[in-house]
């Protein structure tokens, strides 16, 4: 969205670091700015302080992956399905799999 957005999501968690909402929202403007870096640093921050369903470890994931960061991404991805599944959300827990699938070498993909 917009630069006002983004910063009044900051200015919300400056008044309140374990804000865990406004964290998810803010590192989610942050990735459709394109700014991968500090949605990563913002969604390790809420993962610290809240369990997550699923959705954060996929934008996290999806950030790590436009870094180059595969390796740190299959971690994301991995976790985000396990907590999917533990929360009964088994088409983000398929999706989530299939990104996994999709950031593995070559030779350890599962097959088709």
């Amino acid at each position: 969205m917009s630069d006002s957005r983004i910063e009044a999501l900051r200015k919300m968690i400056e008044q309140d670091p374990k804000d865990t909402l406004a964290r998810f929202m803010l590192a989610n403007e942050l990735y459709d700015a394109g700014d991968y870096e500090a949605t990563v640093k913002e969604l390790e921050a809420y993962l610290k302080l809240k369990e997550d369903e699923g959705a954060a470890y996929r934008t996290l994931g999806d950030a790590l992956v436009q870094l180059g960061k595969k390796k740190e991404a299959r971690w994301a991805f991995r976790h985000g399905a396990e907590a999917a599944r533990t929360h009964n959300h088994f088409a983000m827990a398929d999706e989530l799999e299939k990104k996994l699938q999709e950031v593995m070498p070559k030779g350890l993909r599962k097959p088709k």
